[in-house]
């Protein structure tokens, strides 16, 4: 079986607004789940109510989610705000303020 290698290199991760945008997504999801519990015996008679549950369950994964990007923003910032200082004990950037 031959070995499948990529043409091209692989493009850089686009970064974001990522806790913006999860969050965003878990409020529709809610949203969405709560527009919907008005109609479960609509949906319970012609056995929907998946629609009803994945609604719910895509919003409380979001909220695992929510935690999760937040702990990854917050270590991005921890890891570059170290590389700084370090960069600036070794006198390779200057300090806040100088330029």
């Amino acid at each position: 079986m031959a070995k499948w290698t990529p043409k091209h290199e692989a493009p850089e991760p686009l970064e974001g607004p990522v806790v913006a945008t999860i969050v965003g997504g878990t409020i529709l999801w809610f949203a969405m789940f709560l527009a919907q519990l008005p109609f479960y015996g609509w949906f319970a008679d012609r056995d929907l109510l998946w629609w009803v549950w994945t609604c719910a369950a895509g919003g409380f994964l979001g909220l695992i989610g929510i935690w999760y990007v937040r702990g990854r923003d917050a270590a991005l910032k921890r890891h570059a705000a170290e590389a700084a200082a370090r960069a600036r004990q070794d006198g390779t950037l200057p300090e806040a303020g100088q330029a």
